[in-house]
């Protein structure tokens, strides 16, 4: 696989790696593993889910799971996913996941991470980011409409879950990046 590396200046997105574990480890909160991760991680489950992670890039697979660095030394502050099939998802739809760690939240990095993304999935083929957010996640939807995602359907997952969607058309952003 080659490294890829999405800027905008301010935060890097490349793929997740097993250097990260630690400093994913030590980053999760109680909000991550509501929201985002479904239970707490262990160290065992962390390394198999990232290098899960890597066996997609190495194949070209759905998912394109990122971490978010932040700062001169590229310090991990989240994650970012794509995942270009899944549950509910057309064809040409991509979601979209994110989470910052408690120190990285409210310096706007989810909003930059979630940009980058959608760009990244558009330069991929995408048409339509979704973002899938618990009703009750009122700053992951507040993330989704400052990138400029607009409130959709709400669909019910198999197991009857419901989330907010949140669709922004990516027709427009297949200026793609270099890797």
């Amino acid at each position: 696989m080659h490294e890829i590396g999405l800027s905008d200046g301010i935060i890097t997105l490349s793929p997740l790696r097993l250097d990260d574990v630690e400093a994913h480890l030590t980053g999760e909160d109680e909000l991550l593993v509501r929201w985002l991760n479904g239970g707490p991680g262990t160290r065992e489950g962390v390394e198999a889910y990232f290098r899960h992670c890597r066996e997609q890039w190495d194949t070209a697979g759905p998912l394109r799971a990122f971490g978010i660095r932040a700062g001169a030394d590229q310090v991990l502050a989240g994650t970012a996913d794509l995942r270009f099939t899944g549950e509910g998802l057309a064809p040409g739809q991509v979601n979209v996941a994110y989470g910052l760690y408690p120190s990285w939240r409210g310096r706007g990095l989810a909003t930059r991470a979630v940009l980058l993304a959608s760009r990244y999935a558009a330069a991929e083929g995408a048409q339509e980011a979704v973002i899938q957010v618990d009703p009750e996640n009122r700053a992951s939807a507040a993330v989704a409409r400052r990138a400029g995602f607009t409130p959709s359907k709400q669909p019910r997952s198999n197991d009857a879950t419901r989330f907010d969607w949140y669709i922004r058309d990516l027709r427009e952003d297949r200026s793609g990046f270099p890797c």
